[in-house]
């Protein structure tokens, strides 16, 4: 992950194996403690190789996108993108976020392929009376991540898969993006208050809430930690601002095939922008 990167960027390297106190390019490249499938490790190295990205993408002459969104740990990378703080900056907040939400443990996700977030939300109101389990992620019409305690999960797993839906487990320490990580949520609203931020650039599109960041950007980042990612209502937020290109910044394709199936039920006009 990056390995075309770190030689091309030795300052921002550097600045990174200060801040975090280790070697970043180690950890990307060879990871031999075992360290990288880690919150708070993992979370560090792709902010890294996702700012390298675009910082790269930027010397090439890539046109300025009229918008801006990162899917969970991605949102910090289109913050510093956005001009909202420095490299340096984000990377330490990416860090405290790590360690915090990597103190949780318990609890697990699951991705809910094939039902749209409405029939989970019914079957889920049937079956889990009590609503222990929350909706982690609204990626698209077609794929929502569940989490809570992991007897709960098995528990609803039956009835998902009656209502025609796939259940995969998820590789995770703990129930991201849920009410369970509300304590390290308000730990982490401590960490961001003295922060300054600038004033954004471009507008980036926040999963909080799905519209772009106003003037609560310290509020509405603690608040991610516990809160669900809506992707779906992002994108489709962007589609409704006329925005025809989507340029996925980062290693790997997740979220560009996720753009691909809400374009799909919900086509946007071909007007200019990109995001």
């Amino acid at each position: 992950m990056g390995a075309d990167l770190f030689d091309r960027f030795p300052d921002w390297v550097a600045q990174a194996d200060a801040i975090l106190g280790y070697s970043i390019r180690e950890l990307c490249l060879d990871d031999p403690r075992g360290e990288l499938g880690q919150t708070e490790f993992t979370q560090p190295a792709l902010f890294v190789v996702n700012a390298m990205t675009f910082r790269a993408r930027q010397e090439s002459g890539g046109a300025p996108p009229a918008f801006m969104a990162g899917h969970s740990l991605g949102e910090y990378n289109a913050l510093v993108a956005a001009g909202g703080c420095d490299f340096g900056a984000g990377l330490a907040l990416v860090r405290q976020r790590g360690q915090l939400m990597g103190r949780v443990r318990g609890g697990g996700m699951a991705a809910v392929i094939g039902l749209e977030p409405a029939q989970i939300e019914a079957v889920l109101g049937s079956t889990d009376p009590g609503r222990r389990i929350d909706v982690a992620n609204f990626n698209s019409f077609e794929q929502t991540v569940i989490a809570g305690p992991k007897d709960d999960l098995a528990a609803v797993k039956p009835s998902l898969q009656e209502a025609k839906g796939r259940v995969i487990p998820l590789n995770v320490s703990a129930p991201f993006h849920s009410r369970y990580m509300r304590a390290v949520q308000d730990e982490f609203a401590g960490i961001l208050r003295p922060v300054t931020f600038n004033r954004l650039m471009v507008p980036v599109v926040a999963n909080v809430t799905a519209v772009p960041y106003g003037a609560d950007i310290h509020d509405t980042l603690a608040r991610q930690i516990g809160s669900s990612v809506r992707w779906l209502d992002s994108i489709l937020f962007l589609l409704e601002q006329d925005v025809s290109d989507f340029i996925e910044v980062g290693p790997g394709s997740v979220l560009t095939k996720l753009v691909a199936q809400i374009r799909k039920r919900r086509p946007g006009p071909p007007g200019p922008g990109a995001a």
